[in-house]
């Protein structure tokens, strides 16, 4: 009969509840920027980019209060401040910048309330029927933005997609994954080989 000690047994027990975690976990792919969710929201991590149109109140302030585009080299213009470089930014951030500002010899105690309004487009390409620019809508999975632009042609390979994020190279991405579309995606459909 086999003996085991106890520092065994618990390292034995603890194994065995790490590895099933591990066959379904929904860990990051290898590919930066790309994670499988749960959820269709962009949550807090959101990152803002060049074209997202925020609505900015400053409380007590009607006249720096305002909607902003994020302008082409990344920044919003606001009255008494200037310019705020807001992309690649969370909103939290944005708001602790902006708020930095208004406090250095501006404004006493500045409280501000950013939403975003418009977020920027996704571009759907490659062998689909109509490709282009498309409104961004929260919650829109690959297939989604497929339909959108009018569905698969004849001649698209239907297992992956390339998609290009955030200035990054465009990473394959087999379509049976649960890869949320962010706004400012660049996705393009393969042409099959026969």
């Amino acid at each position: 009969m086999w003996r085991v000690s106890r520092m065994t047994m618990a390292a034995i027990l603890a194994a065995s509840t790490i590895i099933p975690g591990c066959a379904t976990s929904s860990a990051p792919l290898s590919a930066p920027g790309f994670a499988e969710e749960r959820t269709g929201s962009l949550g807090r991590q959101y990152r803002l980019g060049i074209g997202d149109k925020l609505k900015i109140t400053v409380f007590g302030e009607p006249d720096l209060s305002g909607d902003f585009e994020i302008d082409s080299v990344g920044r919003i213009a606001m009255p008494l401040i200037g310019n705020v470089l807001a992309e690649g930014k969370t909103i939290a951030e944005f708001t602790n910048d902006a708020k930095r500002k208004f406090s250095n010899g501006y404004l006493k105690s500045p409280r501000l309330s950013i939403e975003v309004l418009n977020y920027r487009p996704i571009f759907v390409h490659g062998e689909v029927r109509s490709g282009g620019q498309f409104t961004f809508k929260n919650g829109l999975r690959i297939r989604d933005a497929i339909a959108i632009a009018g569905g698969y042609s004849y001649r698209a390979d239907q297992s992956y997609v390339l998609i290009a994020r955030d200035s990054q190279p465009a990473v394959r991405l087999p379509l049976a994954s649960n890869i949320p579309v962010l706004p400012g995606d660049n996705i393009r459909v393969p042409e099959r080989f026969f």
